[in-house]
């Protein structure tokens, strides 16, 4: 009796076809990572973080930076402001100092006792409006004013000035006689006034 070689064989079977994929039911369980892959995450994760954290400090630092360049800028302003104010007060509140010298009511210089108040009261005159008067014989009277940075000597007529007393100014005479003090809302004698009793020089 012969046997059939082929009873019993099975037939052979197909390689796999390139490019085919599997598929994985619902009930597949994914894979852990590995330890190395686990450590991988969290460097990357941490280096992630670390590159945040520089990223926001270097944000706070140039705000920081900005913001005080921008205070400094503003504070010298306000510097430069605040000196240019100043300086500008003391300009305007510095009294100017100028010389009066005395002289007659037609602008002759004469001695500076003349137009002090004082030494005209003691010789029985007075002061109005400007004016120092000194009585003569005959019963009239000399006048006499001060003129403000004018210049000349005794029996000369004065050059230049003012017969007006200048605002903000110390105003003294030659010898150093003070006629007036400097200051915000201070002044002296005026140089301007009525022409009082008048008399014969």
């Amino acid at each position: 009796m012969t046997q059939d070689d082929n009873q019993g064989a099975q037939a052979p079977q197909e390689p796999p076809r390139r490019g085919s994929m599997r598929f994985q039911d619902s009930n597949t369980q994914a894979r852990q990572p590995s330890l190395a892959e686990q450590r991988a995450r969290q460097q990357a994760l941490a280096e992630q973080q670390r590159q945040e954290a520089l990223a926001a400090e270097a944000a706070r630092a140039a705000e920081k930076k900005s913001s005080t360049k921008k205070k400094i800028l503003i504070g010298t302003g306000v510097t430069v402001g605040l000196v240019g104010l100043v300086a500008t007060f003391y300009t305007v509140a510095k009294p100017e100092n100028v010389t009066a010298v005395c002289t007659t009511k037609d602008g002759i210089v004469d001695q500076d006792d003349n137009c002090d108040e004082r030494y005209v009261t003691s010789h029985g005159g007075y002061h109005s409006g400007g004016f120092f008067f000194i009585p003569i014989g005959g019963g009239g009277y000399n006048s006499y004013r001060y003129n403000y940075g004018g210049t000349g000597t005794i029996g000369q007529r004065v050059s230049g000035g003012s017969y007006t007393a200048p605002s903000n100014a110390n105003v003294s005479t030659k010898s150093g006689k003070s006629v007036q003090r400097g200051g915000f809302g201070i002044s002296g004698k005026s140089g301007s006034g009525g022409s009082g009793k008048s008399g014969g020089s």
